[in-house]
């Protein structure tokens, strides 16, 4: 037996400028990387060097039989100081879009993958007065692009995860934080400010008429724990809740999911040791992306689902496919009750910079070597690529 996915539907993989570009140097994480007490594995460096080499990744989306492909813009290569603009940027972007189109990919941009200029972090980040209307400048200064053939606009990604880690002081370890339970409640002047950010862009982005504008939550997946259901249900409105009811206008939320998080009285419950772990340290679970998406279709009153996020990071890609396979079993039965899922986006193409981790944990369809920065696909990409084809997912 099989599940059959609907025509029109995407199939992509994604990336983030930060994670895969090389050489941002004018952002906010470049200078968290360098400074001598960083928390940070290593330093993003060349990262894949896909500043370079986009039109090869844009080749191996397009032969694998995929139809989409996310990426996001660097805010820091656009505006490099307040009010001053690259054009040279601008349009390696614009080429970036063109690339999509011409290869038969639609391209869903992001617009702010966590990174910000250095500039922004100087003058108090997010939380700082003003915030939102220099988001907005960015937003005008990109729309001309976006409107040259993208589908679907990403303002923000992730906005809660923003919001939470804006206060979080993580060891200086090099290890990366065990997401989600460790994360605190969001810093609320940063989240107010996001959410104010996020609506002053989607006004602008829908002055063009065709763009169809979200943003992408990341899910937590909270389970009570016996007893605990009162104390789960304001752990998760606070943390992921909120910035799901900011989307009930938007035109799709995008879902992100990997894991769950089970909240016990006192907060979130550790992962037990005898459960299967990932190179993140996170919980073997591909139920979380089908609870993700139910939770995103309540929560928003039914706005259309497009998962924009989902994956594994394993040096065993037979565990990525067997992670892939029942999260999308499960996506399909969603969408047999009804609901309105436009499309899964696996996260993610390339094995990447993973922030605080650094380079060890591998998320990717493809293989990238560290030194020559050659690509090369994974089984894993050639069996997502062939349900792309086909639309057909076997049991």
């Amino acid at each position: 037996m099989s599940s059959t996915f609907p025509n029109g539907f995407l199939w992509g993989a994604a990336t983030a400028s930060h994670q895969v570009e090389g050489g941002n140097v004018n952002n906010d994480f470049w200078e968290m990387e360098h400074r001598p007490d960083t928390f940070f594995a290593e330093p993003s460096g060349d990262a894949c060097d896909s500043w370079h080499r986009w039109e090869e990744d844009l080749d191996i989306v397009a032969e694998l039989g995929l139809n989409t492909y996310r990426f996001s813009l660097e805010w820091s290569r656009i505006e490099p100081e307040a009010g001053e603009v690259s054009r040279a940027a601008l349009d390696h972007y614009r080429r970036m879009i063109a690339g999509c189109r011409d290869r038969g990919l639609n391209p869903v941009v992001t617009l702010q993958h966590f990174t910000v200029p250095r500039w922004m972090t100087a003058g108090g980040g997010w939380a700082a007065s003003g915030s939102a209307d220099r988001f907005a400048r960015y937003c005008e200064t990109v729309l001309p692009i976006l409107a040259e053939g993208v589908s679907h606009v990403c303002t923000i990604n992730e906005p809660n995860l923003a919001a939470m880690t804006a206060q979080l002081h993580l060891p200086s370890t090099g290890e990366p934080s065990p997401f989600p339970g460790s994360m605190p409640p969001p810093h609320q002047p940063t989240a107010d400010a996001l959410i104010a950010a996020h609506a002053r862009a989607t006004e602008i982005l829908h002055s063009r008429p065709g763009l169809a504008v979200g943003w992408t939550v990341a899910s937590q997946v909270v389970q009570a724990a016996p007893g605990a259901e009162e104390a789960a249900a304001a752990w998760s409105r606070r943390r992921e809740d909120i910035f799901l009811e900011a989307a009930k206008n938007d035109d799709f939320i995008g879902v992100q999911a990997y894991t769950r998080t089970v909240v016990g009285p006192d907060g979130a419950l550790p992962v037990p040791e005898t459960t299967e772990r990932t190179l993140t340290d996170w919980e073997y679970y591909p139920q979380a992306l089908e609870q993700a998406v139910r939770h995103a279709w309540r929560t928003t009153g039914g706005v259309p689902v497009l998962v924009t996020e989902n994956g594994i990071a394993t040096a065993d890609d037979t565990r990525r496919i067997d992670y892939a396979r029942t999260a999308l079993h499960g996506l399909r039965a969603a969408m047999d009750d009804g609901i309105d899922v436009r499309g899964y986006i696996h996260w993610s193409l390339l094995d990447n910079f993973e922030w605080v981790a650094g380079y060890k944990p591998t998320f990717g369809l493809v293989a990238v070597d560290r030194q020559t920065f050659a690509r090369t696909p994974k089984p894993s990409a050639h069996w997502l690529g062939t349900i792309a084809r086909t639309g057909q997912l076997a049991d």
